[in-house]
């Protein structure tokens, strides 16, 4: 099969009709083998429906609903586990996405080498309340990840099956699946520019408060992604800074004392010292406990193999 085309919906019950017959025709006409997984993140209206409807009509269609509403990263992440195709598709189910782009994303990964391509909305029709800190963001993600993308929360993306297969997308994380693609050691990433069209049906499902959960989240996925096998090296690191500054100036006001005569508790240096100390041993049984953790971690000796000769 040629493609997977993973689609997360929230009540969407107005486009889900209009998007598959786009999605038909365009693959129909490029004659690609493809699939399309509907992911129902706890609709309260009709999608589910419409989402049974299409699969009754066309074997092609499959579709998984959830109880409640689990987020945009639950929804990719049961797609990418059920995703069969060469190739697996994002993209958004409100016709904000295009899916006249599918076909150049599909070339972009099986004919140029890309393990990964991200759209970029260079032109979007949102309100600046959307753009401005969206603009914000991606200047972080880049800044802090290496990797230059304009756009890393576009939905619509193009994906190697071996991509989607090797990464775990949880909480808010699909803002930051080309991190978790590249410490998966997929280095090809791509950006393709693509058209954008004003939402026709329904409301925008983000809030203000995606801004706070996505910097926590870019926050944890840098931390793990560096020290994530290796806690005590942070940890541990930044205990034994602490505790040498906190001895050295605990010891310097007590040689002070000792050839000068200055009483000890009068200088804050003292006691800034020992918090320093006490701080310093912390951090350090921090790093010895996820040491601890990480080695009875079931997949602590799981790395991502690529390819394998073996003996005949």
């Amino acid at each position: 099969m040629n493609l997977s085309i993973v689609i997360p919906l929230l009540n969407e019950e107005e486009s889900l009709g209009e998007l598959y017959s786009w999605i038909e025709r365009v693959l129909t006409a490029e004659r690609l083998s493809y699939e399309v997984l509907f992911i129902d993140d706890g609709s309260t209206d009709s999608s589910w429906s419409i989402v049974e409807a299409l699969a009754a009509r066309d074997s092609r269609v499959r579709g998984v609903r959830f109880r409640s509403n689990y987020g945009k990263s639950a929804a990719l992440y049961c797609g990418f586990e059920r995703a069969e195709g060469e190739v697996v598709i994002t993209m958004d189910a409100d016709l904000q996405d295009s899916p006249d782009e599918i076909p150049s994303l599909y070339r972009m990964i099986t004919e140029e080498g890309y393990d990964m391509v991200s759209g970029w909305k260079r032109r979007r029709h949102d309100p600046k309340s959307k753009t401005l800190p969206s603009k914000f963001f991606n200047a972080t993600c880049r800044w802090a990840s290496g990797i230059k993308l304009h756009d890393f929360n576009c939905g619509l993306k193009a994906y190697r099956q071996k991509v989607v297969k090797s990464i775990e997308v949880y909480g808010e994380m699909h803002r930051y699946i080309p991190i978790l693609a590249k410490k998966a050691g997929f280095g090809r990433i791509g950006e393709k520019e693509v058209t954008h069209y004003a939402r026709r049906y329904g409301v925008s499902k983000y809030g203000w408060e995606r801004l706070l959960k996505g910097y926590l989240d870019l926050v944890t996925v840098m931390f793990v992604s560096k020290y994530g096998r290796s806690p005590m090296y942070f940890f541990g690191g930044a205990g034994t800074l602490m505790f040498l500054v906190g001895f050295v100036s605990t010891l310097w006001i007590v040689v002070e004392k000792f050839t000068l005569g200055r009483p000890l508790t009068n200088q804050p240096l003292f006691y800034l010292g020992l918090v320093a100390i006490m701080l310093g041993v912390m951090l350090f049984l921090a790093g010895f406990l996820g040491e601890l953790i990480n080695r009875n971690a079931p997949e602590r000796n799981h790395y991502f193999i690529d390819e394998e000769i073996l003996c005949k």
